[in-house]
Formats: structure tokens, sequence, C-alpha cells
């Protein structure tokens, strides 16, 4: 999927994250994570982030998350919304499809 131009979604609200997503170009996948609980669970949060990306079909982006809490579902929905926020497809992704990545 190609993103167009930088986007954002989630909050940094209790138990939400923040993700920005910046296309850099290439095929490079950078994450920054700022989180209260990046001690236990920082290595989780990038893999989903990761995770969710590879599924899109996404590379050459900069993702900065600021997490306060999120479960998996939060932070995997936070970066679906700005991934199609970035490609300018805001409201077009089919979230039944999941189902099939958490299989």
């Amino acid at each position: 999927m190609e993103l167009k131009q930088q986007a954002v979604a989630g909050t940094t609200e209790s138990s939400d994250i923040m993700i920005t997503i910046d296309p850099v170009g290439g095929d490079a996948v950078e994450i920054s994570l700022d989180s209260s609980v990046e001690k236990v669970f920082g290595d989780r949060i990038r893999e989903v982030i990761g995770e969710t990306l590879k599924n899109l079909g996404v590379t050459g982006v900069q993702v900065t998350a600021v997490d306060k809490g999120a479960l998996d579902c939060t932070v995997q929905a936070r970066t679906i919304a700005a991934v199609y926020r970035a490609a300018g497809k805001d409201g077009e992704f089919d979230w039944k499809e999941i189902d099939a990545w958490n299989a």
C-alpha cells in the first residue's frame, strides 16, 4: 500500500496508543516507542505494529508510538487506521479481514 502523507490515529489517554506514521521511502520499517510499560510489553507492542504493517503490505515508514497501556487489539486498530489515513483511504478498510490475521 502506498502512503502519501503523515497520519495519526489514537490518543495519549490511559489504555490507548497514539500511532504516527511517516512515509520515508525504501523498504525499512522503523518503530520508535514511548511507553509507560515498555520494559514489560515493549517488544510485544513493536511486534504487533510490525505484523500489522506487514499484513497491510506497508514498508518504507517511520512509526512513532506513544503508548499508555493499550491492549494488542487497540495497537492493531490504531496502526490500521493510521495506515489507511496516510494512504488517503480512510474509511475503506474491511475490519472483518483482521479475523484472518488473528486466526
